[in-house]
């Protein structure tokens, strides 16, 4: 693979001038909030203090589609606890019974390491789209943006008015009015807070049974009781007061931006070659910024996106639609600020292949190959054969023994018949438990023991046999490596009983 091309010159994008002219702020004088610098946190005054951000709403395609994006993830988040697939929701974690149903798909706990694959996927796919089209995930489908963005704002906008008469209220003296309004915003927030916490633990013990709980005491279901209003009050706390600081100051993804993109990665950015110099709409020699801010007032961090790409950009295209409003009115083509990659905003042609996709492609396509080979594998059933505890072995008079425990689980949604049959066995050995079928109810498990015996005159030292388990159809078997553990035969005279030796604790355990 070549070596990518070096990108064309990038014009310096210069800082913007203090309003009105006025000359440069001195290093002790307070940083304005409506000036944003990529040199500082916008959203923290110099002192320290936090600057609360009050985004102006955007109207264009991208607020349009972002929109409809939002209510589809939301409309997917409330409806899946409600929708039945096989007998039960269509993602159902039941912790209790330790299954875990998706789509139909019932995983046992011995099959939980088949979730590696699905975290593992969704890194490599979050991997792959950010090499080719930067913080996507952000901007439109993390639930910190879509909560935030298309609910909690709505409802602040809903209530307060909009960004001016946002920042009117916050900045008035606490009065009656501004009091009332602010508790019915956050009893409002508060309440969706609960719905959404309320919704998140139906995906762990189902919607009955979600209802259940509500109608009883607090006390009766402490634990979860407790999980809903510890849970709530994060998300309270997050999406009333700490917004946009999460992006900025807790999630790594942002940090890692810049590990996973390129000079090739579609961003958005603001195309300085066409903008600069700033001027006002008549300024002679002035580029296609009118430097009326827009982009600025719209931001949901804070940015000034003419500044370059930032930490802070999630991504979310509001500049890109705030800019385009006021090209559409000034009669200046679009694309002033736009989606594309550094190399096309310098005036250059942006590669979709090279060796970063490439690499992330491959990695994507084999954990794709290995995960489909492994959820193949699955079985609807499964067993562990495990010894008892206590001695490893026993001595009788008339017999060596082993005592093993034998728990099959059925992860279908019916009952289903099993025959264990063990296999390898040398002459005189029996066995007690588990000798005819073992029928278990839908998604039930059973533990029952198996008692290895040998006649102490046919006995000639450990052996290995094989525990196998296979359902009535004879579709599928099950099968387990064991070992019959005991003493040396020359110790053990057949015309002489013998003591059973001193019991230690058994550690050998074989399980799937």
């Amino acid at each position: 693979m070549s070596a990518e091309p070096t990108p064309p010159a990038r014009p310096v994008v210069p800082e913007p001038p203090p309003a009105g002219g006025a000359p440069a702020r001195a290093a002790a004088a307070p940083r304005p909030p409506h000036l944003p610098s990529r040199d500082f946190v916008t959203t923290i005054n110099d002192d320290g203090s936090r600057y609360d951000l009050h985004p102006a709403d955007v109207r264009g395609r991208f607020a349009s589609s972002r929109r409809l994006s939002a209510i589809g993830l939301i409309l997917i988040y409330l409806l899946l606890p409600w929708i039945p697939v096989n007998g039960h929701p269509a993602i159902f974690l039941d912790l209790a019974s330790r299954r875990f149903h998706f789509f139909g798909y019932t995983l046992a706990a011995q099959d939980a390491w088949l979730l590696f694959f699905g975290v593992t996927g969704l890194g490599f796919s979050l991997f792959f789209l950010t090499a080719l089209f930067g913080r996507l995930w952000c901007g439109w489908a993390c639930p910190q943006t879509v909560f935030l963005e298309h609910v909690y704002r709505r409802i602040e906008r809903w209530i307060d008015g909009d960004a001016p008469a946002r920042r009117a209220l916050s900045a008035a003296p606490h009065g009656l009015g501004k009091l009332a309004r602010r508790a019915v915003k956050h009893a409002a927030f508060a309440l969706v807070t609960l719905g959404i916490t309320h919704l998140f633990l139906a995906y762990f013990i189902s919607i009955p049974e979600l209802w259940s709980y509500m109608q009883g005491a607090p006390g009766e279901h402490w634990g979860s009781f407790l999980f809903v209003f510890l849970t709530a009050a994060a998300l309270y706390f997050n999406f009333a007061w700490f917004r946009e600081q999460l992006c900025i100051v807790i999630c790594p993804y942002g940090r890692l931006q810049s590990a996973l993109t390129d000079d090739n990665t579609m961003v958005i950015g603001y195309d300085a070659r066409r903008g600069e110099p700033r001027g006002k709409l008549g300024t002679p020699a002035a580029g296609a910024c009118v430097a009326c801010n827009r982009c600025v007032q719209v931001c949901p961090t804070g940015i000034d996106i003419r500044q370059g790409l930032q930490l802070e950009c999630i991504g979310c295209a509001a500049c890109i639609d705030a800019c385009d409003e006021v090209m559409d009115k000034v009669r200046r083509p679009r694309g002033l600020v736009r989606y594309d990659s550094l190399f096309g905003l310098a005036g250059g042609r942006t590669r979709w292949i090279r060796p970063r996709t490439i690499l992330y492609a491959v990695l994507l396509g084999i954990g794709a190959v290995v995960a489909a080979l492994a959820f193949s594998g699955v079985k609807p059933a499964n067993f562990i054969v495990f010894r008892m505890s206590g001695s490893s072995y026993y001595v009788g008079p008339e017999d060596v023994r082993n005592q093993f425990m034998v728990r099959i689980v059925n992860k279908l949604s019916r009952p289903a018949s099993y025959q264990l049959t063990l296999r390898g066995l040398p002459a005189g050995v029996h066995q007690t438990g588990l000798t005819g079928p073992l029928t278990l109810a839908p998604l039930a498990e059973q533990l029952t023991p198996l008692i290895i015996f040998v006649d102490r005159r046919q006995y000639h030292g450990p052996f290995q046999f094989t525990v196998e388990v296979a359902d009535e159809a004879g579709t599928y078997h099950l099968s387990r490596e064991m070992e019959f553990l005991g003493p040396d035969a020359r110790l053990l005279p057949a015309d002489e009983p013998a003591t059973p030796p001193a019991a230690q604790p058994s550690t050998d355990s074989h399980h799937g």
